[in-house]
């Protein structure tokens, strides 16, 4: 089944690159912004396949890998984690042409995808303060893709790259005793972690030597094995996804999922900034600054939709 998903991802890439590749030198703006919907939309049919999967999958003590094993056997999971895979090469194909700061912030959105998807499919009713919050996600997205300016940020330098590669090793070590605590604080710890650990993936696309294409990736496969951020991807990927599972486990999914958005879309956000040259529009970075918190903001009021039963 592993090989399923990876071939699926793979698949994707190589069908993906081809189709979008005119509008990444016509309208990379737009483009970054269509790839970036595609990708929430991957992620939250996914997440709710992943949940109910981890929920059906007996408990992990403290950080296990086998866990990915046993959730490997169910399809919901598998096509859960097909479907995530698609949306990540979704999102670095939005990154390599728009700032981390709105890819990540239109990717939060997934929870909103979760609760409409919800209420038309699973007759999980909307309430009021879910229909304020799904607006807030609009308008916040809104807000943020019109400040939205053409990536031009310098290269990461091999310094950033090693140094991303350590705080991620850093991360994996933390996540260990983290696993080891139990409940709703267990959750939103290792809901954290994930979060952090995701949004590394995203920093790691855009310090990577190469555009991830097909053709790139064979033409200067041995630049992209000697760098450091390739391995901080790999790292950061199945951290990811190893503590994201174990979280739901230890609590409901709102507790995992909050810090889990808060993580991937805040601290790459800042990254983005101050490390890689990310910018808004001339004289749209308060209306930058007001998107991202409303749509980060009201992804967050809307965690508790993943909850949902086996």
């Amino acid at each position: 089944m592993l090989r399923l998903v990876v071939h699926a991802t793979a698949s994707s890439v190589c069908r993906i690159t081809p189709l979008v590749a005119p509008l990444r030198y016509r309208h990379p703006v737009l483009l970054g912004l269509v790839t970036a919907v595609a990708a929430a939309l991957c992620y939250g049919v996914g997440s709710v396949l992943q949940a109910v999967a981890a929920r059906g999958t007996a408990s992990a003590e403290g950080l296990d890998p086998r866990l990915l094993i046993r959730l490997l056997r169910s399809w919901r999971y598998v096509l859960g984690v097909g479907l995530d895979g698609v949306g990540f090469v979704l999102s670095l194909v939005a990154v390599q042409s728009l700032p981390l700061f709105v890819v990540q912030s239109v990717v939060a959105s997934f929870l909103a995808v979760t609760a409409v998807l919800g209420a038309i499919f699973l007759k999980m009713p909307l309430t009021r303060s879910d229909r304020v919050a799904l607006t807030v996600v609009v308008v916040g997205l809104v807000l943020v893709g019109s400040s939205a300016a053409e990536e031009s940020g310098a290269p990461a330098s091999t310094t950033g790259a090693w140094i991303l590669l350590a705080v991620t090793v850093v991360l994996a070590l933390a996540a260990v005793p983290a696993a080891r605590v139990p409940g709703a604080r267990g959750a939103a710890v290792l809901g954290a972690i994930a979060g952090l650990a995701f949004g590394a993936t995203s920093v790691a696309a855009r310090m990577l030597p190469v555009e991830l294409t097909p053709s790139a990736v064979l033409h200067d496969a041995g630049t992209l094995l000697t760098s450091p951020a390739t391995y901080a991807l790999a790292i950061a990927g199945v951290l990811a996804l190893l503590t994201y599972s174990t979280a739901l486990q230890r609590g409901s999914v709102t507790q995992a999922t909050a810090p889990l958005v808060v993580g991937e879309t805040v601290a790459p956000a800042i990254v983005g900034v101050l490390v890689l040259g990310d910018h808004t529009r001339p004289g749209w970075a308060g209306v930058a600054i007001a998107g991202f918190v409303l749509a980060v903001g009201g992804a967050v009021a809307l965690a508790r939709h993943g909850e949902i039963q086996a």
